[in-house]
C-alpha cells in the first residue's frame, strides 16, 4: 500500500534537547514510513532562535495562521545560566508564550489514559481538561523592587492626558510591587474557545476566579464569561444538555478531588499553569498529558505540555541510553495529524492519527514502557524499554492495526 497523502502542509516546530532527539526518532520510526510527511519546517531549537534574534519564532506563528494547524517540540526558555550556556545575544521569551499572544489562543491540556496508571485522587474516572487562558495576569507583568518608604499608584493615561490613579501602597519600609494587565478582546476570545470546546468535546464547563477579592480584575473575567454564555451559548449548551458553571477557585479546587472527572475547567493564565501540573501529575505524568492551543479565529498548535528533558539529554550526549517517555510528543503529533485531516476532509489521515494512539496504548498496556510509568504502574509484569526501543514497539502495533 502508499503511503497517506497530505495535501496542506502541518507547520512544524522543531525544539531542544532530548524532546528534539525524541522528535527526530518518531518522525523517522512512526510517521514517515506510513505517511508523505508534507511540513513547512521551522526550527524553534535556541540556537537557531538566537541566530535569527527569535524572528524565527514569529515566523512559526504566522505560519500557523496561514495554514491553520502546527505541532510544535518542547522548547527552552532561557534563564540566566542558559544565556551563559548556550552564549546568547539576551534572554529571549518564552517560545510558547509568543507563539500564544500571537494567536489569541486557550491552552487545553488533557491527561491520557491507559490501563495500570492509575489516579493518585481515587475518585477521578475520566480525564479533566483544563484550559488555560494564554495570555496577561504575572506573563506580561511589570514589577520592582521597593527600596524604602514612599507611595506606589496605578497610573492611567488616556488619550486626552487626563489621569486617573489608583494607590497600590503608601511604603514604611522596603518590599515589592507588580502590576498585571489584560485584555477586554483577549478575555472575549478565551471564553469563546472554551464554550466551543465544551461543545465540540460534549463536555460540562467549570470557570473559578476570586472576584470576591478581585473585584475588578478577577470580577471582570466572570462577567464576560456570563456575557458570552447567555448572549451566544446558552441555548446551544442546554439543547445538547451541557452545563456551564461558575465558581471561586478555592471552591473549585475543594470540589475537584471529589469529582470523577469528565468536563473541562477553564482557568485564567497562572491558576492554569498551575492547576495543569497539578491535574498531570495525580493522573500519572506530564509526559501523559495532551496539550493544544485553539484560536477562536479557527488555529490550532498541538504540542507536548512538558520540558526538554534536560538531563536525560546530557546523558544522551554521553552516549547513554535514556528511558524519556515520548508519549505527549507522539499524541501532538496524532492531534495535529487528525486536526489537519479534519479540516482538509482526509480520512485517511484522521484514521492514521487514531491508530498512531491506540499503538502507544496498546503497547504500554502490554508492559511495555518507560522508566517513569514502570515507576508508578499497577501492572506486575513490566519490561522497561529506552526511548527507541519504546517507539520501535509502537511502530510495530502501528503495521498490524
Amino acid at each position: 500500500m502508499g503511503k497517506i497523502q497530505m495535501a496542506t502542509p502541518l507547520v512544524e516546530m522543531d525544539g531542544d534537547e532530548m524532546t528534539r532527539i525524541l522528535w527526530g526518532w518518531i518522525k523517522e520510526e512512526l510517521l514517515s514510513p506510513f505517511l508523505d510527511l508534507n511540513t513547512e519546517y521551522y526550527d524553534l531549537g535556541l540556537k537557531y532562535r538566537d541566530e535569527t534574534n527569535d524572528k524565527v519564532t514569529l515566523a512559526a506563528a504566522e505560519a500557523i495562521k496561514k495554514y491553520k494547524v502546527g505541532v510544535k517540540c518542547a522548547t527552552i526558555t532561557p534563564n540566566a545560566a542558559r544565556v551563559e550556556e548556550y552564549h546568547l545575544k539576551e534572554m529571549y521569551k518564552s517560545p510558547n508564550a509568543t507563539i500564544r499572544s500571537c494567536l489569541d489562543g486557550t491552552v487545553f491540556r488533557t491527561p491520557i489514559l491507559v490501563k495500570g496508571i492509575e489516579p493518585c485522587v481515587k475518585s477521578w474516572k475520566k480525564p479533566i481538561t483544563i484550559a488555560r487562558h494564554a495570555y496577561g495576569d504575572v506573563y506580561k507583568n511589570a514589577e520592582m523592587k521597593i527600596p524604602g518608604a514612599g507611595r506606589v499608584e496605578l497610573v492611567y493615561t488616556n488619550e486626552k492626558g487626563e489621569e486617573t490613579r489608583e494607590l497600590v501602597q503608601e511604603f514604611q519600609e522596603s518590599g515589592i510591587v507588580q502590576g498585571i494587565h489584560n485584555l477586554t478582546s483577549s478575555i472575549e476570545s478565551f471564553a469563546k474557545s472554551c464554550f466551543s470546546y465544551a461543545l465540540d468535546c460534549h463536555e460540562n464547563l467549570w470557570f473559578s476566579s476570586k472576584d470576591t477579592i478581585s473585584k475588578k480584575y478577577d470580577h471582570t473575567f466572570k462577567d464576560i464569561f456570563q456575557e458570552i454564555y447567555e448572549a451566544e451559548y446558552k441555548e446551544k449548551f442546554e439543547k445538547e444538555n451541557l452545563t456551564y458553571f461558575y465558581t471561586l477557585i478555592d471552591d473549585a479546587v475543594a470540589r475537584i478531588m471529589k469529582a470523577e472527572g469528565g468536563f473541562i475547567w477553564a482557568c485564567k493564565n497562572y491558576d492554569g499553569d498551575v492547576m495543569s501540573d497539578m491535574v498531570s501529575s495525580a493522573f500519572g505524568s506530564l509526559a501523559m498529558m495532551t496539550s493544544v492551543l485553539v484560536s477562536p479565529k479557527g488555529y490550532f498548535e498541538y504540542e507536548a505540555a512538558h520540558g526538554t528533558v534536560q538531563r536525560h539529554y546530557y546523558q544522551y550526549l554521553e552516549g547513554k541510553q535514556t528511558s524519556t517517555n515520548p508519549v505527549a510528543t507522539i499524541f501532538a503529533w496524532s492531534g495535529a495529524l487528525r486536526k489537519r485531516g479534519e479540516l482538509d476532509g482526509n480520512a485517511e489521515l484522521e484514521q492514521f492519527a487514531d491508530k498512531l494512539e491506540q499503538a502507544v496504548l496498546k503497547v504500554i498496556e502490554s508492559g511495555k514502557m518507560t522508566k517513569d510509568l514502570a515507576a508508578i504502574t499497577t501492572e506486575t509484569s513490566v519490561t522497561v524499554l529506552n526511548s527507541l526501543d519504546f517507539i520501535k514497539e509502537i511502530r510495530k502495533e502501528l503495521e498490524v492495526i
